[in-house]
C-alpha cells in the first residue's frame, strides 16, 4: 500500500509540469484543468494498490493526454464531417498529438504557462491570480487571502481571467524575447505569491507546504536562464533562498512560531545562504536596485548577523527607507516599524505605523506587531485588545497559539503586578 499523504503530495508537485503540457498541446485551459484532476482521480484509485510510477508527472501527462482525446473523439462525433474531398490527405491529428507528448522536453513548460496566464491582455492582478490558480492550484480561498480580498471576489477575477484566455486567441508558445520582458514584472509577482504561500504554512501544513517554496524557487532559477543579467531576478531568488533557508529554525517540535530572536542558527541552511547572499552581491554590482533586491539585502544582513544582538538594525532601517520610495506600501512601513522599534524603542514604531490602522485593520501582522509594541511599553491594557483582534485575524494555528502565548505573558506580568502592589500597600505606614 502507497502512503496516501505521499500521493497527494506528488499529485500536488505535479500538477503544473501535467497542466502546463496538457495546456500547450490541446490549447484549451479548461480542457487541461479537467483532464488533468481525471488523471488524478485514477492515481487515487490505482496507486494505492500497484505503487506510485516511477515518473508521477509523467504517468499523469500521459492519462491525462487519453482523457482529453477521449473528450475530443466525443466533441468530434457531434461535429458535421466535412466533404471527403477535404478530409482524404489530413494526417493522424492524434498521432501526431501523442508523438509530440512524448518527446518533448518538459522542463520548460511550467515557465511557458506562466508567461501564457501573464500574458499582456490580462490586467496586472487577473495575471497573477490567474497563475497562482492554474499553475500552483492554490485553493480560490487561499489566492483571495494572498490579495487580502474576498474569496467571492476573487473567484470573479479568476473567471473573468479565464474567459479573456479563453476568447483572445491567446497563444500557447513562449512568448518572444522582447514580450518576455514586458510580462517579466508579472511572473515575478506570482512566482514570489506563490512561495509566500508556501512560507506563511506551519504545523502540520508545514511539510506539504514547504514544497510550494522549492518549486517557487525552481522557477526563479529557470528565470535566471532566460534573464541571466537581471538584477531583480537574481534578488528574487536571493530573496527565497534567504527566508527559506530559515524553515528548521521557524517553528519548533510542536509546530510553534519561533521568532528570529530565538532562532537557533545553526539550524539555517547554510548552502542556500550561501547562493544567496552570492546572488545579492551580483544583483548590487549591477547598480539598479528593486524591490526584490532591496528585500533581498535586508534578509542578507540577518543572514550574516551571527547573533540576533548583532543585527545592523540601522542599515535595515536605511533600506526599509530606500524600499518605502520605489515600492511605498503599507506592509513595507509596517516592517520598517519594527527596524525602528530596534533603534529607537517603542514608541517610535507606533508613531510610524499609528497612521496604517485603517489601511491594515484586516491584517494579523499590524494587529500582532502593536500589541508588542505595547506590551514592550507597559500598556498592557491596550496591548490585550490589539492581541485580540490579531487572534481573531489569524491565518493558522500557529498564528493564534503565539499570539495566545503574549496574552498569557500579559496575565502572568498583571497578576505579578497586582501582587506586588498589594505587597507594597501591607507595609506602606499609615
Amino acid at each position: 500500500m502507497t502512503d496516501i499523504a505521499w500521493i497527494d503530495k506528488a499529485l500536488a508537485s505535479a500538477r503544473p509540469q501535467a497542466v502546463a503540457a496538457l495546456l500547450r498541446y490541446f490549447r484549451d485551459l479548461d480542457l487541461a484543468e479537467e483532464a488533468f484532476q481525471e488523471a488524478c482521480l485514477r492515481a487515487l484509485r490505482t496507486w494505492p494498490d500497484k505503487g506510485p510510477p516511477r515518473d508521477p508527472a509523467a504517468w499523469l501527462i500521459f492519462v491525462g493526454r487519453n482523457v482529453a482525446l477521449d473528450h475530443v473523439r466525443r466533441r468530434a462525433k457531434q461535429t458535421a464531417l466535412p466533404d471527403e474531398d477535404a478530409i482524404s490527405d489530413i494526417d493522424d491529428a492524434e498521432a501526431d498529438i501523442a508523438e509530440r507528448l512524448d518527446q518533448v522536453d518538459y522542463r520548460d513548460d511550467i515557465l511557458r504557462l506562466l508567461f501564457v496566464c501573464c500574458h499582456k491582455d490580462l490586467p496586472a492582478t487577473q495575471q497573477i491570480a490567474l497563475a497562482l490558480r492554474v499553475v500552483s492550484g492554490l485553493a480560490v480561498r487561499q489566492i483571495a487571502r494572498a490579495f487580502l480580498i474576498g474569496e467571492s471576489a476573487m473567484e470573479q477575477r479568476i473567471t473573468r481571467a479565464k474567459a479573456k484566455v479563453a476568447t483572445a486567441g491567446v497563444p500557447f508558445e513562449t512568448p518572444g524575447a522582447a514580450e518576455r520582458v514586458e510580462r517579466l514584472t508579472a511572473v515575478a509577482a506570482m512566482i514570489y505569491l506563490v512561495f509566500n504561500e508556501g512560507y506563511s504554512a506551519s504545523g502540520e501544513e508545514l511539510s506539504a507546504r514547504v514544497a510550494l517554496c522549492d518549486e517557487a524557487i525552481r522557477l526563479a532559477r529557470l528565470l535566471l536562464r532566460l534573464f541571466p543579467a537581471e538584477p531583480e531576478i537574481m534578488g528574487l531568488a536571493a530573496l527565497m533562498l534567504l527566508q527559506h533557508s530559515r524553515t528548521g529554525a521557524r517553528h519548533d517540535a510542536d509546530g510553534a512560531i519561533v521568532l528570529l530572536e530565538d532562532q537557533d542558527r545553526f539550524l539555517w541552511n547554510a548552502p542556500m545562504i550561501a547562493e544567496g547572499l552570492a546572488l545579492v552581491d551580483k544583483a548590487i554590482r549591477h547598480r539598479r536596485p528593486g524591490p526584490y533586491q532591496l528585500q533581498a539585502a535586508i534578509s542578507a544582513l540577518h543572514a550574516r548577523a551571527k547573533t540576533f544582538a548583532e543585527t545592523d538594525w540601522a542599515e535595515i532601517d536605511l533600506l526599509y527607507q530606500a524600499l518605502e520610495h520605489i515600492a511605498p506600501s503599507p506592509v513595507v512601513t509596517l516592517n520598517r516599524a519594527v527596524a525602528l522599534s530596534r533603534l529607537k524603542g517603542a514608541d517610535a514604531g507606533l508613531d510610524l505605523i499609528a497612521p496604517l490602522a485603517e489601511r491594515l485593520s484586516g491584517y494579523f501582522y499590524f494587529h500582532g506587531v502593536t500589541g508588542a509594541l505595547l506590551m514592550e511599553l507597559g500598556r498592557n491594557a491596550e496591548a490585550r485588545i490589539a492581541f485580540d483582534r490579531a487572534i481573531a485575524l489569524a491565518n493558522s494555528a500557529a498564528e493564534a497559539a503565539h499570539i495566545r502565548a503574549q496574552l498569557d505573558r500579559l496575565h502572568i506580568d498583571g497578576a505579578e503586578g497586582e501582587r506586588k502592589s498589594k505587597s507594597g500597600s501591607a507595609r506602606r505606614p499609615v
